[in-house]
Formats: C-alpha cells, structure tokens, sequence
C-alpha cells in the first residue's frame, strides 16, 4: 500500500521580487467599491430627468409639425380667380392740355374656388390703364367678404373725372377706335385674407390685371363686345 504524501510548499520567490496576488485578491481589486457605484448612480439620476424633458420636447415638437403639415395640406388656401364678363363704354372726350375723361364699366366675375376657405377683401380699388398709362381715376369698392366655393360679380362704374394724360394715349386711343378696337387694361387692388373656422390669416395685398379688348365703333356709346377677355393674372 502505498504512502500518502503531502504536496510540497512552492518554492519561495526570489529575493526582491514582488510576491503576485492571489486569484481572490486580483478579484476584489477589480470589484467597483462601494464609493464608485453610489457616485455612478447619483450621475445617472441627475441625468434621467433632463433625457425625459428633452424625449417629451422632441415628440411634442414632432406631433405639432405633422398635425400643421395635415391642416395645411387640407385647408391651404388658394387666391381667387377674376374674369371680366362684361364691358360698357360711355365715350372718350379728349380737351387740351392734353386732358382726356373716360367713362367705362366692367363686370367682374370673382370665384373663390376653395371648399373648407372664405375669402374677405376691404380697401378694393379699380381703375384702367392704356399703354401703362392711367386713364382713369381709381375709384373704391365696398368691402366683400365670399363663401367657400361660391362666385360674386360686380359692375363699377370707373372714370368720369378728367386726368392729365400724354399725347400718345390720345392718339392711340383716337386711332384705335377708328379701327375699331381698343386694348385696355383692368387693374384692381386691394388686400384679401382667408379664414376657415376660427383661424383667420393675416391680411396680404393683391393685385389684379385683366388684358381687354373692347370693340368699339366711333360715336356708339353703351354694352360693347369683349374681343379677348382671358382670365386675369392674381399677384398676391
């Protein structure tokens, strides 16, 4: 029967080296202590209400854009449609120096053509130009407020006061309506906003130009012919 041995000592280190850890010693040194993990979780507590704040922020902001994408997209406005329908002339009367008053009337057919949109205008004004000259004085229209998806016409009467004018519009004028036909532009103006529901905009100027051609003959005074009469162009 053989004899239990005891297993020798290691052998002792060198003299002047430094004796390595034991393996339960190397594993304490690379616990967190006590002082490490109270300090990591004070930071991470400071810094949880502030990640909070900013994710509630960052939806909020992001619902708000995409609800004012929708509204927009449903209830974006668009600017009316002007299209003259009708015209009378009551005459050109020419006096020196040159001064030259003229008396015309359109009907002007306005559509909003929005559905969930109404349209309001104020401080409307009409007057004709020829050859970018004035012709007439600008006369004031009464305010006008339209229904969604609904058309309006209105008739002014615009001129009857003398202007000063140069002697290429006399001439012109004179010359065209021995011809027979006159080139006139329409020009009306004024501010317009769009209101749906409870929201309304902000007011924006707008200014319309209608391109005419009216068929005169020389001495006819009343309803004369629209030889083109294209839609009007809207800046707003």
């Amino acid at each position: 029967m053989a004899a239990f041995r005891r297993p020798s000592p290691p052998p002792p280190p060198p003299p002047g080296a430094t004796p390595s850890p034991s393996p339960l010693q190397d594993h304490r040194h690379h616990l967190p202590s006590e002082k490490h993990c109270m300090a990591a979780g004070k930071n991470y507590g400071s810094h949880a209400p502030k990640r909070a704040i900013c994710s509630c922020i960052t939806i909020f902001l992001l619902l708000a854009g995409i609800t004012l994408l929708v509204l927009w997209l449903v209830y974006r406005p668009h600017k009316p449609r002007f299209t003259v329908i009708g015209a009378a002339f009551y005459g050109f009367n020419a006096t020196a120096p040159p001064f030259l008053t003229t008396t015309l009337q359109f009907t002007i057919h306005i559509r909003n053509p929005n559905r969930r949109v109404s349209i309001h205008y104020d401080r409307l004004s009409a007057f004709v130009l020829y050859r970018n000259q004035a012709i007439t004085a600008p006369i004031m229209l009464p305010p006008l407020h339209q229904d969604r998806h609904s058309a309006v016409s209105v008739s002014p009467m615009i001129g009857g006061s003398p202007l000063p004018v140069s002697a290429e519009v006399v001439n012109g004028l004179a010359a065209e309506e021995s011809y027979g036909v006159v080139g006139v532009r329409l020009v009306v103006q004024g501010r317009v906003r769009w209101k749906a529901g409870a929201i309304r905009t902000a007011r924006y100027g707008m200014y319309v130009k209608c391109d005419l051609f009216l068929g005169l003959k020389k001495g006819f005074v009343g309803q004369v012919p629209l030889l083109a009469n294209p839609p009007c162009v809207v800046d707003i």
